[in-house]
This record gives structure tokens, C-alpha cells and sequence, in this order.
């Protein structure tokens, strides 16, 4: 199951249409979805989290608190609206575009991909651009 959880004015459009793509990130990975909980915040909210769970005095677009038991996907992915606005405009893409890579880095960090090294880096984003062209919108 995913659910979504607002703790700023922001909401996604289709919420069924992203709940159908992260599953279906998942299981192209060859996973079982659990529970997943998006919980879109401010950087504000993001930052105290950074700093009480992980001890961090850093803004973030993302913390992800993986409760994954084998091939069962689940986690708590808490996203700064801000940071995702931000990024987008840094990296010159659509909001929409940042925002759909944002979720999707947080589930493969749970299917076991990392991003500290650069050769980790590199294939964590090939694995988002992978899972970003999986959205699809329905007419």
C-alpha cells in the first residue's frame, strides 16, 4: 500500500496514477510493495528531522527511513516541496520531472541501491531515469 501525507499546501494531482508507477518501480525490480508513506514537507520540517533522527544540520530534498524485510519494499520517504523546486530549477527540468525522480530515489535506495560512491551515484541515476520514463499518463 501507498499513502500520501500533506504537511504543507501541496498535493499531487493523481494520486492512483503515482500509487500504480511506484508499484510497478517496485516490482521491475523484482520486489514485493509493503507499506510505503510519502510525506511531502517544507524544509523547515525536513531539517528537524535531519537533525533529531540523523543528526544532520543540512537542508535535504529527501530522507528515507527504510523498514524493507527481504523482498517486501516499505519506508517512510519524507520529501521537501521546497528543495524539489529548487532542484528543478538547478537542474533545469520540469518540477513534475524532479519531483517523480525524488520519489523514485527513495524507493531504490529500499531495493538496495546506494549513492555515496560515484560509480553508485551514476547507476542510482540511471535506475531513476529508468523508473522516471515508467510514468505513464492516461488519456
Amino acid at each position: 500500500m501507498i499513502s500520501f501525507n500533506y504537511e504543507i499546501d501541496f498535493a499531487l494531482e493523481n494520486e492512483d496514477l503515482y500509487s500504480e508507477w511506484i508499484e510497478s518501480v517496485v516490482e521491475s525490480e523484482g520486489k514485493t510493495l509493503g507499506e510505503i508513506n510519502y510525506i511531502f514537507c517544507n524544509d523547515e520540517y525536513l531539517h528537524q528531522i535531519n537533525m533529531q533522527y540523523l543528526n544532520h544540520d543540512t537542508l535535504t530534498d529527501i530522507i528515507s527511513f527504510d523498514y524493507t524485510e527481504g523482498d517486501i519494499i516499505s519506508g517512510d520517504i519524507f520529501l521537501s516541496i521546497e528543495r524539489v523546486k529548487d532542484n528543478a530549477k538547478d537542474f533545469k527540468v520540469p518540477f513534475s520531472e524532479e519531483l517523480k525522480r525524488v520519489m523514485a530515489h527513495g524507493v531504490l535506495h529500499y531495493c538496495g541501491y546506494k549513492d555515496k560512491s560515484e560509480a553508485d551515484e551514476q547507476l542510482m541515476r540511471a535506475k531513476e531515469e529508468e523508473k522516471i520514463k515508467m510514468f505513464h499518463v492516461k488519456h
